[in-house]
């Protein structure tokens, strides 16, 4: 089973910023802190197989020493996956954040949560970045490469009070531009700015960052409901054109089926999905759609059930090939089963048509 589904959009950017940067050229990702097992459940949806088996490359990580390091056995495990203890309320300056800005200085990976702290309305708004990851760029040797993305979805995972992961669940994540620092380092009379307002100034720009890419990756996950909402609707219209193509005599349904058209002189199918029919596009509870057909005289009017879409277009896709073998060679219209031609139809068919969706 997996324990959650990750859509990612952007990840290029992370994997060239891990295996395409300069050699000893620091890297920083930042990300929005929703949940206690936000690292290592979502960063390790991101990054490559090799980096995630290659323990010197991968990323260390800051945690509150009150959470991560209560304990003997807890301290030895968290030293073990490369996490750094900080102190609630000992500021910038203290023995974690040094560290952490040795790791840079050896051309590591630093990721941080800039809030500091995991949101308090399970993801639904961003905290203000706090100083400490300013630090983290200024006064490192060499200025690092920071990469953002944000995530939205880990709130189903690891809901507010929940002791364990929920499994199967959907996380989105949005990689963003590396973001870039320069102006803030060329302004004219940085010497009379005091460091902390340069952190300050650092920690502001990765903040907005991340909630210009919070508004992004919340419109993304909009879209792709309203996006999976009509996907039944969809492919029950696929299902109804790929009717009209079955030769429905090859079924010695043909009487039945079909109806005179007076203008024209031609046979046709004509699928009512709603007129006359009620609810006839609704969707059921169990995601399937009410197909119906209306013709007078013919026994389909009768025909008022649900069908799943992807059972229609087998169907149809039996009556369909049947009817082409029987062009190509009569006598092999009843050595096609029914997998044969359904494998058939996906092939020359339905797999291209899903694909241009």
């Amino acid at each position: 089973m997996t324990l959650l589904v990750s859509k990612v959009f952007g990840a290029e950017k992370l994997h060239q910023a891990l295996l395409q940067r300069p050699e000893n050229k620091p890297l920083i990702t930042v990300s929005n802190h929703v949940a206690s097992v936000d690292d290592p459940l979502v960063i390790a949806s991101l990054i490559p197989p090799g980096v995630l088996l290659d323990a010197h490359n991968l990323r260390w990580t800051l945690c509150a020493s009150d959470r991560c390091f209560r304990n003997p056995v807890t301290s030895a495990f968290f030293q073990c996956v490369k996490v750094l203890p900080v102190s609630r309320g000992d500021g910038v300056y203290q023995k974690g954040m040094d560290m952490a800005i040795s790791k840079l200085n050896s051309g590591g990976w630093v990721h941080i949560f800039p809030e500091g702290s995991r949101s308090r309305d399970g993801g639904r708004t961003m905290g203000s970045a706090k100083k400490g990851v300013g630090r983290l760029v200024l006064d490192a040797d060499n200025i690092p490469l920071v990469v953002p993305f944000v995530h939205t979805g880990m709130q189903e995972v690891m809901p507010i009070g929940a002791n364990f992961p929920r499994i199967g669940k959907t996380v989105t994540v949005l990689v963003g531009d590396p973001i870039q620092f320069d102006d803030i380092l060329n302004v004219e009379g940085i010497q009379h700015l005091s460091r902390g307002k340069l952190y300050d100034a650092v920690s502001s720009r990765i903040g907005h960052r991340l909630q210009e890419l919070k508004v992004q990756v919340d419109k993304l996950v909009l879209e792709q409901a309203i996006q999976l909402r009509n996907h039944p609707l969809q492919t029950t219209e696929r299902a109804a054109g790929i009717l009209q193509q079955v030769d429905w005599e090859s079924f010695g349904m043909g009487s039945y089926i079909f109806s005179e058209d007076e203008s024209s002189g031609k046979q046709e199918i004509q699928a009512q999905s709603n007129v006359g029919l009620p609810h006839s596009q609704e969707p059921t509870s169990d995601g399937c759609f009410r197909v119906g057909f209306s013709y007078e005289g013919g026994i389909a009017s009768r025909i008022r059930g649900y069908m799943d879409p992807t059972e229609l277009m087998g169907f149809a896709a039996r009556g369909l090939f049947i009817n082409r073998r029987a062009n190509e060679n009569p006598a092999s219209v009843g050595q096609v089963g029914p997998l044969r031609a359904w494998k058939q139809f996906l092939e020359a068919n339905a797999f291209q048509q899903w694909n241009t969706c």
